[in-house]
């Protein structure tokens, strides 16, 4: 299967709509004994920032993954399919409990989702770092 490279910095017009459109996603990141962790969520492109975003509550097992490895973060994959268009973000997800990034992250969710996330005083932000990016937008 041949692959599609995308620069996650930099993405074509259709790519970067197709991650505008309201898709449900996965993640994956690894768990401490290396077995990937997949789950459905909502996720946001912030290819000027490099980043795709993820909130969470901060009790959750992917967060948990991605707080296991350390400081440096774990390397994870976002994804989203619709037909034949799909679309992959990877990098090294870290967490934030940074007021201002959870905000950001709830907005950005509220745009690409249509609703804004209920309160939610455990809520974390899942930053993904992107490296690359592949897909057919």
């Amino acid at each position: 299967m041949p692959a599609y490279p995308v620069n996650p910095r930099d993405p074509d017009d259709p790519y970067l709509s197709f991650w505008r459109e309201r898709h449900l996603c996965t993640l994956t990141t690894l768990r401490p004994d290396g077995t990937p962790h997949v789950v459905p969520v909502g996720v946001t492109y912030d290819p000027q920032a490099g980043l795709a975003r993820v909130i969470a509550n901060k009790s959750s097992a992917k967060v948990r993954n991605v707080l296991a490895a350390g400081p440096d973060g774990v390397l994870a994959a976002v994804c989203q399919v619709d037909g034949r268009r799909w679309a992959t973000l990877e990098g090294r997800a870290t967490v934030s409990v940074d007021p201002a990034r959870i905000a950001e992250a709830e907005r950005r969710y509220a745009e690409r989702y249509g609703r804004t996330p209920s309160p939610n005083p455990s809520r974390v932000v899942i930053e993904i770092g992107l490296t690359s990016a592949m897909g057919r937008g």
